[in-house]
């Protein structure tokens, strides 16, 4: 038995500037209404009258953002007009859902239907089918996806008309999203906590025995990549109420937020389990890099620092005593902020892998400057420290902070 229960045929929303992109549009609803798709079409174009028909007109997106068309005609201004739509569209899009007369979303676009497409699409539940076909997709996607589970699909060619090979790209996302919508997933109720747990190859050792210890005690853990987007979610549903707990093992994502990275989840990073009051054990995996991409891109000032060709498309940079200082100080006002309970657990003989004795990245000045500014900033009155003279990897360590997040979580909720 499927989560997603159809009325008749599943419902698929047709989102896009119709203006522009509406002989395009109207090619995917027809290759969806001959696969048994219910389609519901809402124009978010700005510049002139819509090609096909459609459910929401331009004129509605605009005055369910408060605004109307004639007077984003008149202002000029692409970008803000882009803006409104996507907000109007967002309006109409989230009542659809609630009436449960929305099973999926499908876009098409270039640089800005693929910005508005995409902002109403963030705003919609992880889960529902979400397919963006973009002449965007094979570049940097971040901005567009952020932390939701947006597929995007590279469009080969600009979306610019009916041709031999638009044909076949368009039929490929006909045929994709009308999977999805027509995909009945398997229900899966639990009882279990959800515990929120961050790893990166470097900790992942670590992060599998604990996972594994809080699995044997009776929780269900969910592991992000600690890859900027990965920590943004876990943020994201903290905030949403999903996640009653964290093992924020790898808090990697701070060291490239500091120096410039290309792997920052962004300053509210490491605060929503303090803000929610949840029970956290937190640990300072791989704060002993900074990522960026190919060797080649590296910048300028960095190029005569300690670097690690992890592999073709990612290079590690080693964080200096300076750099982990601040890191420490940055921890500290977080973690002390915390509502909840809160365990820091500190290993002494390396934060990752490749920063234990032997390997490149071994560094015992930086390593204290890191625990050094920790140990002077930290309240302790709000935050307990367990310092283990281990490296993060140890099963021991692992267990340890498991162990020690099921003891907070029993003290929370179990009384």
């Amino acid at each position: 038995m499927g989560n997603r229960i159809f009325q008749t045929k599943p419902t698929v929303v047709l989102l896009g500037t119709f203006d522009t992109k509406g002989t395009e549009y109207a090619y995917i609803n027809e290759l969806l209404q001959e696969s048994g798709v219910h389609t519901i079409l809402v124009d978010a174009g700005v510049l002139g009258e819509s090609h096909i028909s459609e459910d929401f007109s331009r004129h509605d997106v605009a005055e369910a953002a408060g605004s109307n068309i004639s007077e984003l005609i008149a202002s000029g201004d692409r970008g803000a007009s882009i803006t409104t739509m996507a907000q109007g569209a967002s309006v109409i899009a989230q009542q659809l859902y609630k009436e449960g007369r929305m099973n999926g979303i499908v876009g098409l676009g270039g640089s800005g239907g693929t910005a508005l497409v995409t902002q109403v699409m963030r705003a919609l539940p992880i889960g529902l089918p979400k397919l963006m076909v973009s002449t965007m997709a094979s570049g940097e996607t971040r901005p567009y996806v952020g932390s939701t589970d947006i597929t995007m699909m590279y469009s080969v060619v600009d979306i610019a008309g009916i041709n031999r090979l638009s044909t076949q790209i368009l039929a490929n996302a006909a045929g994709a999203i009308s999977g999805m919508v027509k995909m009945e997933v398997p229900l899966l109720t639990s009882e279990k906590p959800l515990i929120g747990a961050t790893m990166f190859g470097v900790t992942t050792p670590s992060v599998d025995v604990a996972r594994e210890r809080l699995e044997q005690l009776g929780y269900e853990v969910v592991v992000f990549h600690a890859t900027g987007t990965g920590g943004a979610s876990m943020e994201s549903l903290i905030k949403d109420g999903f996640i009653t707990a964290t093992l924020d093992v790898t808090t990697t994502e701070l060291a490239d937020e500091l120096v410039g990275g290309v792997l920052s989840a962004g300053p509210d990073r490491l605060r929503s389990a303090g803000e929610m009051g949840i029970p956290q054990v937190v640990s300072l995996g791989a704060l002993d890099m900074v990522n960026f991409g190919p060797i080649d891109t590296v910048p300028q000032k960095f190029k005569d620092r300690l670097l690690y060709k992890h592999n073709e498309t990612i290079t590690l940079m080693r964080t200096t005593p300076d750099e982990c200082s601040e890191l420490g100080r940055n921890i500290a006002l977080k973690l002390n902020a915390s509502k909840g309970p809160i365990t820091l657990f500190i290993p002494l003989k390396g934060f990752s892998l490749i920063a234990i004795e032997g390997q490149l990245f071994y560094d015992v000045e930086a390593d204290h400057a890191l625990i050094d500014a920790l140990m002077e900033h930290l309240d302790q009155n709000v935050v307990e420290i367990i310092q283990v003279d281990t490296d993060i990897n140890n099963p021991q360590f692992a267990e340890a902070m498991a162990d020690r997040l099921h003891e907070l979580y029993q003290t929370t909720f179990q009384q």
